[in-house]
């Protein structure tokens, strides 16, 4: 069972307290499909009423969650791991009609994001406190650790399963509630990653998703109450600083993982070939809606036109059309305003003396496309190098030292991915070192891992996901102190 047949009717509505129900006042709201804008279902439209019985749900059931053994918070994850992967394609064509990327790479992200249940079934049992002797002696240290609390995740549409599982697999496992908010253009899959969630034994109000147009209103009343310990939130920087002001009334812990503008540094002893493979990776997964996709090619001057054509010569090969089309390899972006964003940076770019070398404009309708496009001559200063591309563009920079390559890689705000290819190691440990992000990908262009801590510096963000430290995000320490007789 595929398309919107893989979720049942009753599983588009709210899910509080373990209960599929309609939104207060039955408000309803409109799930498009991008390649056409055609409109693919209805889903409930949460107030903010119903937020707040979302979060009476969760505070109620996050006393005994607490308490659930580890190995049980993880056979529950587990189990969810393995009924996903049964339905891998429902999942993946599902993911596909509601946000545009293609099957085969909503199948890879049904892949990646289900990987995240499994590593944490797995850290759930290996939730460390410690005990040791003071360094004075008399008495003895012992530290708990224990869960945050209720959360709130504000997730966004361009990963619909893998950016909830990030979440809410390290908070089951470490025992928090929680109360998801998933993007209102991209709702249906994680309302279908509730009803697995369920399905493997979650206990109720453990997980409750609330589907809305009014999403300030919603995350504003949730923040605003006590009993909310904790928000997780992955979108822009300019809502990222909304959402932290708002935090600090009830000093909530905050976890923003938020804009990116990454360099791919391209240096003149790279293998061009592998560079031009990994920049396929970077810039188009996910048609460059991602914020780890390459924003700024930097080349070093001597290498940039081969790197430029052999790069235009793979995007001008792709297929544009409906993710769910045989032979298709890019989807739409995710809707008109996206479009606009992405011709507007490369109009700039062009009035700025760049050069077109593929692409360059959006198809005619129906949908919401854009051709992969390479600009070459790009200007350092122009807007397409300082503002996030969120599309399927590659703007390259030459360079001429390594200094400038480091120097212009790092001017910008933003701090989450960057990439880097080189076949000098001590070059590689120079700039992996001097590179102000997150992550740093050598000779590749895929940084994210399950078992590797994602996340940014800057107005990136702060926090990690993923990896040993993910789960520390969703604990607290308790400091005991024993007399040693």
């Amino acid at each position: 069972m595929t398309g919107l047949d893989f979720l049942a009717p009753e599983h588009r509505n709210l899910f509080i307290g373990g209960e599929w129900r309609d939104a207060d006042g039955g408000d309803r709201f409109e799930v498009l499909d991008p390649a056409d804008g055609s409109v693919l279902t209805e889903v409930a439209d949460a107030s903010v009423a119903d937020a707040l019985e979302a979060l009476d749900a969760a505070a109620a059931a996050q006393a005994a969650w607490g308490r659930t053994a580890p190995r049980e918070r993880g056979e529950i994850l587990r189990r969810a791991f393995e009924l996903i992967a049964a339905r891998a394609d429902g999942f993946a064509t599902l993911m596909s009609l509601e946000m545009g990327k293609t099957v085969a790479e909503a199948k890879g992200e049904v892949a990646y994001g289900n990987e995240f249940l499994r590593w944490f079934s797995e850290e759930s049992v290996r939730i460390h406190g410690r005990w040791m002797q003071a360094p004075a002696g008399g008495s003895r240290l012992l530290t708990i650790k224990k869960p945050v609390g209720p959360c709130l995740f504000v997730t966004p549409w361009n990963f619909p399963l893998a950016m909830g599982t990030r979440k809410i697999g390290p908070a089951i496992a470490a025992g928090c509630t929680m109360v998801v908010k998933p993007a209102a253009q991209t709702p249906l899959t994680m309302l279908a990653l509730a009803a697995v969630l369920a399905e493997a034994g979650l206990p109720d109000g453990v997980l409750n998703v609330i589907t809305t147009k009014h999403a300030g209103e919603v995350s504003a009343a949730l923040q605003a109450d006590d009993r909310l310990r904790k928000l997780s939130f992955t979108g822009s920087t300019g809502v990222g600083k909304v959402l932290v002001r708002q935090s600090a009334d009830q000093l909530q812990r905050v976890s923003m993982e938020l804009g990116g503008n990454a360099p791919f540094l391209v240096f003149g002893d790279a293998d061009i070939d592998a560079a031009v493979d990994g920049a396929m990776i970077a810039k188009m997964r996910n048609m460059g809606e991602a914020c780890t996709a390459a924003n700024r090619f930097l080349v070093h001057s001597s290498i940039a036109d081969e790197f430029g054509r052999k790069l235009a010569d793979r995007m001008g090969a792709l297929k544009l059309g409906r993710g769910q089309d045989a032979g298709v390899d890019v989807g739409p972006l995710i809707d008109e305003n996206a479009v606009e964003s992405v011709g507007r940076l490369v109009t700039d770019a062009v009035h700025d003396g760049a050069k077109v070398v593929v692409g360059g404009s959006a198809p005619a309708g129906p949908g919401y496309f854009y051709e992969p496009t390479v600009l070459l001559n790009v200007p350092a200063d122009s807007a397409i190098n300082k503002e996030e591309i969120f599309g399927p563009v590659a703007p390259i920079t030459a360079f001429d030292t390594d200094e400038q390559a480091i120097e212009r890689a790092n001017a910008t705000e933003y701090g989450l991915a960057s990439y880097v290819y080189t076949r000098d190691l001590a070059r590689t440990i120079r700039v992996a070192e001097s590179l102000e992000f997150g992550m740093v990908g050598v000779n590749t262009g895929l940084v994210s891992n399950p078992a590797a801590p994602f996340g940014g510096v800057k107005h990136s963000g702060f926090g990690r996901e993923g990896g040993f430290e993910g789960i520390e995000e969703y604990l607290d320490t308790t400091y005991v102190s024993l007399p040693a007789d």
